[in-house]
């Protein structure tokens, strides 16, 4: 894991971060998996000073068939739960199933 200078002590780079969420959530056999770091928007915030970051989450998988929004939020959290508050700060979810 590469390190970002100034940053929380064991705060991955931004390219690793989102490494990470993509092999979490490969748990979740997503057909669509988009990841965008949104960081850049939350510059000052809490979260950002100490160089966690903020991203959002596209992820289709049949997984999240015939669930509620929050029950399918839930089970992508349950997977990165131990990378928040850092590296990751925050995480706009956007889940749907898989047709």
């Amino acid at each position: 894991m590469t390190t970002n200078p100034g940053a929380h002590p064991a705060s991955p780079l931004p390219s690793d971060r989102v490494n990470l969420l993509r092999e979490r959530l490969s748990a979740l056999e997503p057909t669509e998996l988009e990841i965008i770091d949104e960081s850049h928007l939350h510059i000052g915030h809490a979260g950002s000073r100490d160089g966690a970051g903020h991203y959002r989450v596209v992820i289709v998988s049949p997984r999240f068939q015939g669930l509620r929004a929050v029950a399918s939020h839930r089970l992508v959290y349950d997977l990165v739960r131990d990378l928040m508050p850092h590296p990751i700060h925050a995480l706009a979810i956007e889940a749907r199933a898989a047709t």
